[in-house]
């Protein structure tokens, strides 16, 4: 016969999980304690396809309020394009720039990133986060720009790709913003952007860019990501978005629309 299951209760620390006849513990499942309605992190299956006249009229608006828009990381090359976009992963652009200006202006070439050394990079970016890391990947990437490409920052992806530190959404920045790419970056922005609108929806990065690739006219899709970053930034918050002042309010799909938000 099986024995009972005894459930205590400690002073301080409330009633402790059960446990069965077999030992394991079953954690009693707890509501949360106000349900808030989340920003889409998927597809959001409940939406109708957007037309191409939409999609098109969409990309019409941002081209006319915004018609050559920039990226926020302050950089003057290619190669301080990179470094920015590799110190900007899980850091925000204007704590970047806030370190960047400085290291700059002593190394702003591979060779001067390897004169500096890893040790003395490390004090120049140590208000960023994930700064040994990004400070050791930053080492390797100017090594291997040097092996491998006279020191300069190749124009193909799978070379990007390669260097320490850099993944697609990074290849794809330095692409877009210093060679001139049609391409599509997606940040934490534009994934919220074309999942909560449903302008091109996907569950993972990958989907969302590959979505945007297909429906955005290819007019603007030199630009597509930058107005898409800077909409999901300004207009587009994750938390209480500005549906009041949206360029596209009308076309979005999104159903706890706030148009009387500013």
């Amino acid at each position: 016969m099986a024995p009972k299951t005894i459930s205590r209760t400690r002073k301080g620390r409330g009633r402790q999980p059960e446990k069965s006849a077999l030992g394991s513990r079953r954690i009693p499942k707890r509501p949360s304690a106000r349900a808030r309605p989340a920003t889409p992190a998927g597809p959001p299956v409940a939406f109708t396809t957007w037309t191409a006249a939409q999609i098109e009229e969409a990309f019409r608006r941002f081209r006319k309020a915004n018609p050559e828009p920039k990226g926020e990381l302050q950089h003057g090359d290619a190669f301080t394009l990179l470094i920015a976009v590799v110190l900007s992963a899980q850091a925000t652009d204007a704590g970047v720039n806030k370190a960047t200006p400085r290291l700059f202006a002593v190394a702003a070439t591979p060779e001067k990133m390897l004169e500096l050394g890893e040790p003395r990079l490390r004090e120049f970016i140590k208000t960023i986060g994930l700064y040994r890391t990004k400070a050791r990947n930053i080492i390797a990437l100017s090594r291997a720009l040097l092996a491998e490409h006279g020191g300069k920052v190749p124009r193909e992806r799978a070379a990007l790709e390669a260097l320490p530190g850099v993944g697609r959404k990074t290849a794809n920045v330095v692409l877009n913003g210093a060679f001139g790419e049609p391409v599509i970056a997606v940040d934490t922005h534009v994934f919220r952007v074309a999942n909560r609108t449903g302008l091109a929806p996907g569950k993972t990065p990958f989907e969302v860019e590959m979505s945007l690739e297909r429906v955005a006219p290819e007019s603007y899709k030199r630009h597509a990501h930058h107005w898409l970053i800077l909409h999901g930034r300004y207009v587009c918050k994750a938390q209480k978005p500005a549906c009041g002042r949206c360029l596209i309010n009308d076309l979005c799909q999104w159903p706890d629309k706030n148009l009387l938000s500013v």
